[in-house]
């Protein structure tokens, strides 16, 4: 091989490199813009359904671990239960278990069926993870803003 067509294989290297690193790129723009959506979506839904309970602060649904407190104090659990996330795997459980439970409790009284909260257990079977989140996002939409 030419001096030549070892430097054109060079640059075809290289565009590759970068075009790979760019669709790298626009897929961590792109998968960020979704979680920023579905963060802001959760927060609107989370405040609204607070406002509902007449909760006495509904704005703590836009901060990150004290919308998780917020929803166990309006089920009916202590805030201070939010510090078993520091503990890996066994703490994780049981606030989403009670993450969960407060569900249940909140949509009760919002005279929805408890059982809707049992949608993010969906998630837990093999092989359709998200599914589970995506029906309990339609679910608190429906509660927080059906009339």
């Amino acid at each position: 091989m030419s001096i030549t067509g070892q430097a054109l294989d060079s640059v075809g290297g290289t565009f590759l490199t970068s075009g790979a690193i760019a669709g790298i790129i626009a897929l961590g723009i792109i998968a960020l813009l979704i979680v920023i959506g579905l963060y802001v979506y959760y927060a609107l839904a989370w405040m609204t359904i607070a406002k509902k309970r007449k909760y006495k602060y509904p704005w703590m649904a836009w901060i990150p671990f004290a919308n998780i407190a917020m929803w166990l104090e309006m089920g009916g659990f202590a805030w201070q239960w939010i510090f078993l996330l520091f503990i890996p795997i066994a703490g994780w459980i049981a606030v989403g278990i009670m993450f969960i439970i407060s569900s249940w409790r909140v949509f009760e009284k919002l005279k929805y069926p408890g059982w809707l909260s049992l949608a993010l257990i969906i998630d837990l079977v093999p092989g359709i993870s998200g599914i589970g989140t995506l029906a309990y996002a339609i679910i608190i939409g429906i509660i927080a803003w059906k009339k």
